[in-house]
């Protein structure tokens, strides 16, 4: 939306009624061609979660560089009411992020952690 932002907006191609609890497919009506060794992440937009209640199901969506169709959003309404998305209304963000190429290699032991964290896992941090 302006200079130095970090993702492009992306608009609905067409008006759609998101009932209250419910989750619809919306098209964007753009298509990208994401560079070899990156990705896109479709990302939920603030304004209309506080707004509206409305946000992107399965945030970050992926779409890997391999991908050529039209970008769509899975908008799912977490408000007790309808809402209506009108054709070219910001639904979305796009962020286009590099990627490293991984190797995987099967181990019998993991090589330690560069905290003190190991295997501790969720609420770990406090």
């Amino acid at each position: 939306m302006r200079p130095g932002d970090a993702a492009a907006d992306l608009p609905s191609r067409v008006d759609v009624v998101i009932g209250a609890g419910r989750r619809e497919l919306v098209p964007t009506g753009f298509a990208a061609a994401i560079p070899t060794g990156a990705c896109g992440l479709i990302l939920p937009r603030s304004g209309l979660a506080l707004e509206w209640g409305v946000t992107v199901l399965n945030a970050p969506g992926l779409i890997d560089s391999g991908y050529r169709g039209e970008l769509q959003v899975i908008l799912f309404n977490t408000s007790p009411e309808a809402v209506s998305i009108t054709r070219g209304q910001r639904i979305a963000q796009l962020l286009v992020l590099a990627v490293e190429a991984l190797r995987f290699v099967e181990c019998d032991e993991l090589p330690p952690a560069p905290d003190d964290r190991g295997s501790s896992g969720f609420g770990s941090s406090g």
